[in-house]
């Protein structure tokens, strides 16, 4: 199993960005995928994660209204559309893979892919 976050950079307050990670070694209709983000100083937290197996989508509270996960089985690729960026959203974005329902616990997940740098600065 692989996975790769891509699609971060330096972006305003305000503004947009759209993560994608793309997965192989696994289908999404079995695996939950979950985006993840640390900070420097901070530990891991839990952003968003999709369940195709379930039909269930998560987010943590800091990022409701703003963030939408989606799926692509065909692709088997998952996407973090991030809207109205805030400084505090600044850290590196991770995706992680495991079997069975989403979780927004980095415990629960057994595969991770390589971070993407977001940074929201004006």
């Amino acid at each position: 199993v692989q996975l790769q976050a891509s699609g971060g950079g330096l972006v305003q307050p305000g503004g947009s960005l759209r993560l994608t990670c793309a997965t192989s070694g696994l289908t999404l209709d079995y695996y939950a995928i979950g985006w993840f983000r640390q900070a420097p100083g901070k530990e891991r937290e839990g952003v968003s994660c999709i369940s195709s197996k379930a039909g269930s989508i998560y987010y943590a509270e800091s990022v409701k209204g703003r963030f939408t996960i989606s799926g692509d089985n065909a692709q088997n690729a998952v996407y973090l559309q991030m809207n109205s960026l805030k400084p505090e959203d600044t850290a590196i974005y991770y995706c992680a893979a495991r079997v069975g329902l989403g979780a927004l616990n980095y415990d629960d997940y057994d595969y991770w892919g390589q971070g993407t740098q977001v940074t929201v600065s004006s």
